[in-house]
């Protein structure tokens, strides 16, 4: 049995062909000098429309380079405005890192002021201990700089703790949210004592506890500042800890406990000031 033979010309082919056709009328027609005549608008019609074709494709080509050039530009451009946001980024990271240091600063410098009867020196804090409140942590001044245990320490508003451990340039303090720590304290308008202690339960609440208040009902208010007492073996007089929040009497119906909201922001300590001048050693706190 015979094989058929399929012959399928290829466009490809077609277009070789056809062009080949088109160039032969043409060098025909031009060679017999037959302008006008039959063969040149023979030629004519092959030819137009091959060069419309031609044309399109070139314009194509055109446009497909244009647009690719255009591609291109756009993502120079996009290269350059990424580069420009990413400066511009790290630019307002550092205005804001300014912004909050400026805002430390400020905060330093209201408490230096404040207290200005006391020698202080400002240090940073350097580690802390696990946990989400700088209950215990290392600053980066030390004994070479006139810091010694007992010397209180300041941030925010008011007291943070005290110093509890000294090397030639660095400190350990423990803050008064400590659960080891107590100041004696005293209502500042009424200047009744009372003993703020440190409860790391209670300041996720935002609260400090005080208790052993003695003093006539309704002498003291809401909103009351409570400060180091004059009577503190360890902590010098009149440095605010905090604000009264609540207040309530104890069973015995002799003494007040209650919260106070802190004046310092444990949670984000950077910056501190250290009082140089110590209380006189008495003994306890």
């Amino acid at each position: 049995m015979k094989k058929k033979n399929n012959f399928r010309l290829k466009s490809k082919h077609l277009i070789i062909l056809m062009t080949i056709v088109c160039i032969s009328m043409v060098v025909a027609a031009f060679a017999t000098g037959l302008t006008g005549d039959p063969a040149r608008t023979t030629a004519g019609y092959a030819i137009i429309p091959f060069e419309k074709g031609i044309n399109k494709i070139g314009d194509w080509l055109l446009s497909v380079q244009h647009n690719f050039q255009n591609v291109k530009k756009l993502a120079q451009e996009n290269a350059v405005l990424k580069s420009q946001v990413e400066e511009l980024t790290l630019q307002n990271n550092e205005l804001a890192q300014n912004q909050k240091d400026l805002t430390h600063l400020r905060e330093l410098y209201d408490l230096d002021k404040e207290y200005a009867q006391y020698n202080k020196i400002m240090a940073e804090v350097i580690a802390k201990d696990p946990g989400n409140w700088y209950h215990t942590f290392t600053i980066n001044k030390g004994r070479d700089d006139g810091i010694n245990v007992n010397s209180n320490v300041l941030a925010g508003a008011g007291l943070v703790g005290i110093v509890t451990e000294v090397g030639p340039n660095w400190a350990a303090v423990r803050s008064i949210i400590d659960d080891n720590s107590n100041v004696s304290a005293q209502v500042s308008e009424t200047e009744d004592i009372c003993i703020v202690n440190g409860d790391l339960e209670l300041i996720d609440a935002g609260k400090i506890e005080f208790g052993q208040l003695k003093s006539p009902e309704g002498k003291v208010s809401i909103g009351d500042r409570v400060v180091t007492s004059h009577i503190s073996d360890r902590y010098v007089k009149g440095l605010l800890i905090g604000y009264i929040s609540e207040i309530s009497q104890d069973s015995n119906n002799l003494t007040y406990r209650g919260y106070l909201v802190p004046a310092a922001d444990f949670r984000h300590l950077q910056k501190v000031l250290v009082i140089t001048d110590l209380k006189e050693q008495k003994g306890g706190e």
